[in-house]
């Protein structure tokens, strides 16, 4: 993994030559993981004129934990000595003293009581602004990266797979969720992707639920959307089920529409497919059947080292899809007082030559009684 790493920083050097800064300092966590291959708390990477000057600067001592990942082998590796202080201000400091005149920094992850210490620290270094210049990097996965996402999607499968086979009803939304999180670490996972949201009745299909000791009960709508975290990628499934008897009519026609819109956006994942596009393609299906105003801001999202990550899928998202790029896909409809449904999809873009969309989460989305 050096060499990979050690491109990634050269492809990051180059952008930040090209915009006039000899050194950048990467502060953010997912961002310097992505760099150095771990982001110990309150580590930062300083990027040097070469490679063999870059820098992964830390707070205190390493930790040989596998789910934090481990430094790149050829990355100089630095910890701060005597009581605890500020890696980044640090870091300032050094490229001052080896004869920076200028210093790209993430300001969209700085507070401004640390940009003035940086400052303070380093007053005639310029600081210019790196922007998103490794998130952007970000966007397209190798292989490797694909496979731990591949990974982290099989291990949610099967702990929503175990959670269906069991007895949910009288049992409370806070529960199952916590039951979920327990599956996905004696899986493998380093842990939950983020929070993971069950909803039932009139809670089930409402986007960002958190859950609650409202009990399961026979005649509801189920949503589950869950994620695991493998080697510090983060995949997402989300799925709606009906508890204990045949479905309402109201519950298969609203079912129904929100599949046909599941399967418009994932039909229209290609490269260089607009962002815009893919989710107009799911969002019409709704809006034609009237719920456009029952409908979540955006109908997916690129999932990565973090699980909401460019490209964004949305009525105003600009720019195009590339090849090897996962997205999520998750149309829902939540009617207050009712419920809802929600279906969730982790999938790798891929031109249709190579079979097209590659999906990650499989568990069924036939409309199962429970």
């Amino acid at each position: 993994m050096s060499e990979v790493y050690a491109a990634r920083r050269t492809r990051l050097r180059e952008r930040c030559t090209a915009g006039g800064s000899a050194a950048a300092l990467v502060s953010r966590p997912a961002n310097v993981r992505y760099l150095a291959g771990t982001a110990p708390h309150g580590a930062v990477l300083l990027l040097g004129r070469s490679d063999d000057e870059d820098l992964l600067l830390c707070a205190g001592p390493l930790e040989d934990r596998p789910a934090q990942g481990r430094p790149d082998e050829a990355l100089r590796v630095r910890t701060l000595t005597g009581p605890a202080g500020d890696a980044a201000v640090a870091a300032a400091g050094m490229a001052a003293g080896d004869g920076a005149e200028s210093l790209a920094v993430e300001e969209h992850h700085l507070t401004v009581a640390r940009h003035r210490a940086l400052r303070s620290v380093a007053p005639d270094l310029r600081l210019t602004d790196l922007g998103g210049a490794v998130e952007q990097l970000r966007i397209v996965k190798d292989e490797e990266e694909i496979s731990c996402l591949r990974i982290g999607a099989e291990i949610a499968d099967q702990a929503l797979g175990e959670l269906l086979e069991s007895i949910l009803v009288g049992r409370t939304e806070r529960h199952l969720a916590l039951e979920l999180e327990r599956r996905l670490v004696d899986h493998g996972a380093d842990g939950p992707a983020f929070p993971t949201s069950v909803g039932t009745g009139p809670n089930a299909g409402r986007p960002g639920h958190r859950p609650t000791d409202r009990r399961v009960e026979e005649g509801d709508f189920l949503t589950v959307c869950l994620g695991a975290t493998y080697r510090g990628y983060r995949c997402e499934i989300g799925r709606t089920f009906v508890i204990g008897t045949s479905p309402a009519d109201w519950q298969i026609e609203l079912y129904d529409l929100v599949f046909a819109a599941q399967r418009a956006g994932r039909e229209a994942l290609a490269p260089g497919a607009a962002c815009r596009d893919v989710d107009r393609a799911a969002r019409q299906v709704l809006d034609g059947a009237g719920y456009a105003e029952h409908l979540p801001p955006l109908t997916g999202h690129g999932v990565g080292l973090e699980i909401d990550e460019d490209p964004q899928l949305a009525p105003s998202a600009m720019g195009k899809l590339d090849a090897c790029v996962p997205v999520t896909v998750e149309p829902g409809v939540h009617l207050p007082g009712r419920g809802g449904v929600r279906i969730d999809d982790t999938l790798v873009v891929r031109p249709e030559a190579d079979g097209g969309p590659e999906l990650l989460t499989i568990t069924t989305k036939e409309l199962l009684a429970l």
